[in-house]
């Protein structure tokens, strides 16, 4: 009795130790129908966005693994060559992942904590993604029918879905704070503008302190803090730029009563469309305080200036001529233009990215107060 007693003791401790924490991680992947010596690479993003190979294997009698050291949890593909691609966290410990041939978007993964929880969020999401898809069949073919009823059903339903779809990555991240997951979820809810960045911020500060240390997180924090530098009610970010005369003018010297500062090109078609229209309202009220200050993302001086005088736009004009690299744009985190920002007196931002009847209205709305 006394000798069962110590093994039962000792396979305690064995089991025990088998739940610590690895130093190091296994990739076990599982896939019927694919045959032998099929090149497998696992591939992440660099700080361009780019893939880059982090390792390779071969399919032998329908499996695969990989191996090595993880850091921190960090987001990778496995591409199976004529097959797909698998996203998978990679850290350390022991990760199965099931996959299917011919649905390889369904595959299983799991065995790890960021795994874990990365298949209960893409399974709590897939439902979701089916109902918007079937729902976008619905539209087209009711389009093409010319039905307005049943499109505007669509539309209010649509709306809903979204929503429902907003706030199931919330609750996530709430009932998760100490996951990876959360943090993918909330760099998610940023590119896609889900959220204002105020509410990811909050989100953010709610995680646990090892996952606002990941990379991932630490970029979200980074591009919150661009983006709220620049929200309605911030104070416009000072600058100053190369006019078509070779001077520098600052922001500072160029605000009105009312500023918009215009970020445009040459090359930009809606920006060109839309300037016969802003020069209108220029004129209309220039003479009560209306100031406006180009910002071209232009290559070539010559292609910027050419602009200028084609479409006949008299105010304020500045250019670094870097395309997407100028270091206004990235200030101000312009990723597509045209892009406008009003100001008031104070310089403070009251409005973004009006065009059209929506800036009319603005503007007549500001002069008459």
């Amino acid at each position: 009795m006394k000798k069962i007693g110590v093994l039962f003791f000792m396979a305690l401790i064995v089991a025990s130790c088998g739940k610590q924490n690895k130093d190091s991680y296994t990739i076990t992947v599982k896939i019927d129908g694919v045959e032998d010596g099929k090149q497998v690479f696992m591939k992440k993003a660099d700080e361009n966005n780019q893939p880059v190979d982090v390792d390779s294997t071969k399919v032998q009698s329908g499996e695969f693994t990989f191996s090595g050291k993880a850091d921190t949890p960090e987001i990778h593909f496995i591409l199976i060559d004529q097959v797909g691609n698998i996203p998978v966290i990679v850290e350390n410990g022991d990760i199965e992942i099931e996959a299917y041939k011919d649905s390889i978007n369904f595959s299983k993964m799991g065995g790890s904590p960021s795994n874990d929880d990365f298949y209960e969020f893409i399974s709590g999401t897939r439902g979701i993604g089916e109902r918007i898809n079937a729902l976008r069949q619905q539209m087209m073919k009711a389009s093409q029918e010319r039905d307005t009823v049943t499109i505007a059903t669509l539309q209010d339903t649509y709306a809903d879905i979204q929503e429902e779809a907003k706030e199931y990555e919330v609750k996530f991240v709430e009932e998760h704070s100490n996951s990876y997951i959360s943090a993918l979820v909330l760099e998610k809810m940023l590119m896609s503008r889900s959220q204002t960045p105020e509410e990811i911020k909050e989100l953010l500060s709610s995680l646990s302190e090892d996952i606002q240390k990941t990379a991932v997180a630490q970029k979200v924090a980074t591009q919150i803090e661009s983006l709220t530098k620049v929200s309605i009610g911030s104070v416009a970010p000072e600058f100053s730029a190369p006019t078509p005369e070779g001077e520098m003018l600052a922001l500072k010297d160029a605000q009105g009563k009312i500023t918009i500062i215009d970020f445009w090109a040459a090359w930009c078609k809606p920006c060109r469309a839309e300037n016969p229209h802003v020069v209108k309202l220029y004129e209309k009220y220039k003479d009560q305080g209306l100031s406006i200050i180009g910002v071209s993302l232009d290559r070539k001086k010559e292609d910027w200036e050419k602009a200028i005088a084609e479409d006949q736009l008299p105010w304020h004009h500045v250019s670094n001529l870097k395309f997407w690299q100028d270091p206004i744009a990235q200030l101000y985190n312009v990723k597509a233009i045209p892009a406008t920002f009003i100001l008031d007196e104070e310089g403070k931002i009251i409005a973004k990215d009006l065009r059209g009847e929506a800036l009319d209205t603005k503007l007549a709305e500001l002069f008459e107060m």
